[in-house]
């Protein structure tokens, strides 16, 4: 190592600690880091770029903020000249990841696979060049493997290492059922390294056992053992749970410039610096400037917001529409005017309905249990007037407006009106 790094110019030396100081920013842990600084000696002594890999199961092909933290980190990679490995799990998908999970995952179809798969390169794409970076599905290996070669990639684990995952011993504590199946999942997400000879592999602190897992097998099959990068998993905008769409606290890359401003505003204070650390492209000094402003006290909270959300806006729909949903959040939330540009909803109707059912007709609450629970607690309007009683019905009128909690509204168009 030492021979190596002294072979390097001055100027190469400080292009090493630069990238090494750029992708330890934001990490969990890597592992080693010693390891990925020889790496980066080899590499640009060479020329030779890294290969960066990270797998995805196209399971969930709709991609939100949090996805794009391990995303970002993937583009700083690619920004320095290595090579982006996208590996579609196109076979371990059909598996099913087990991570987190307390039962077996429902095994997806081909065509669930493809479909959802081509859904998440084509997002990415929002965020990674897509010209430079290499798509892979490991069906192009995996399924070409014969039984003797499964029973050989196999010896190279212990069924009690394999055991040692907290999902797993978590399942045999209580009982609950293991296919054997899945035991082949991180195998298989393993053997994927090995197969492209990865140099780094990415992933989030609830991936550490799979991302590992080619890091081992690399060893046994004589490879140079690859690098692992985690990354911290982002708390959604309740600020306690990871962020997901299921659990309705998530920003979505796909969502328009003025729901993505407005959403970012109610982020707890507590994560403003995390949001600004994981998922914007912000320069490295810019962020640690702006940390140190809003914890000395220099940048206000509802300041660093606003901020926040117009470069997460200005990132994925420009500095026109950032600076849009800026104005329409002081119009619609400070000023208490209505947005300018309300979604409209065509109603074919009863004239007379109850709120209740309304509310779920139009897909604004998800049920009835929910739309009565938002009108008890004061977050449903009509024409700015708060609706009160769960009970009451509403007249249907062409060019209402309805309003759900503070950022969702929908103008009724109403046909046939007499």
């Amino acid at each position: 190592m030492d021979q190596k790094w002294e072979s390097l110019s001055k100027a190469q030396q400080q292009e090493v600690e630069r990238q090494l100081l750029q992708y330890k920013n934001g990490v969990h842990e890597i592992i080693p880091e010693a390891e990925l600084k020889h790496k980066l000696v080899k590499s640009i002594s060479t020329g030779h770029p890294l290969k960066i890999k990270l797998g995805l199961d196209p399971t969930a092909p709709d991609v939100h903020i949090g996805h794009t933290v391990v995303l970002n980190k993937l583009r700083q990679f690619q920004e320095n000249g290595h090579i982006v490995q996208l590996i579609i799990g196109d076979f371990t998908g059909k598996i099913g990841d087990p991570t987190g999970k307390s039962v077996a995952r429902k095994q997806l179809t081909d065509e669930e696979v493809k479909r959802n798969g081509k859904t998440y390169f084509e997002q990415f794409g929002k965020v990674l060049d897509k010209e430079k970076v290499e798509l892979h599905y490991n069906s192009s290996w995996l399924s070409s493997l014969n039984l003797e070669d499964v029973m050989h990639l196999s010896s190279k684990i212990t069924v009690a290492r394999l055991i040692e995952r907290n999902d797993f011993s978590k399942r045999l504590a209580e009982k609950k059922p293991i296919s054997l199946h899945e035991l082949f999942y991180p195998l298989m997400q393993g053997y994927d390294s090995v197969a492209l000879e990865s140099d780094v592999e990415l992933g989030g602190t609830d991936q550490q056992f799979n991302v590992l897992m080619g890091r081992h097998l690399q060893e046994h099959y004589n490879q140079e053992k690859q690098v692992v990068i985690l990354l911290p998993l982002l708390e959604g905008l309740d600020g306690v749970e990871k962020m997901s769409k299921s659990k309705h606290n998530y920003i979505g890359i796909d969502e328009d410039h003025n729901q993505m401003f407005g959403k970012t505003m109610s982020i707890p204070d507590e994560l403003i610096t995390k949001y600004f650390d994981l998922i914007t492209d912000l320069s490295l000094e810019e962020k640690e400037r702006l940390a140190l402003e809003i914890k000395n006290g220099a940048l206000h909270p509802r300041d660093a917001k606003v901020l926040l959300g117009k470069t997460i806006v200005r990132m994925y729909h420009g500095i026109d529409a950032a600076e849009l949903a800026e104005n329409q959040f002081k119009e619609v939330f400070q000023k208490g005017a209505l947005p300018k540009d309300i979604f409209e909803e065509e109603w074919t109707g009863e004239k007379n309905v109850s709120v209740v059912d309304l509310l779920v007709a139009l897909n604004m609450q998800s049920s009835k249990s929910e739309a009565r629970r938002m009108i008890l607690n004061g977050g449903i309007r009509i024409n700015s007037e708060k609706v009160l009683d769960v009970q009451s019905n509403v007249e249907m009128k062409d060019g209402m407006v309805l309003q759900v909690g503070k950022r969702r509204f929908i103008r009724v168009k109403v046909q046939n009106e007499k």
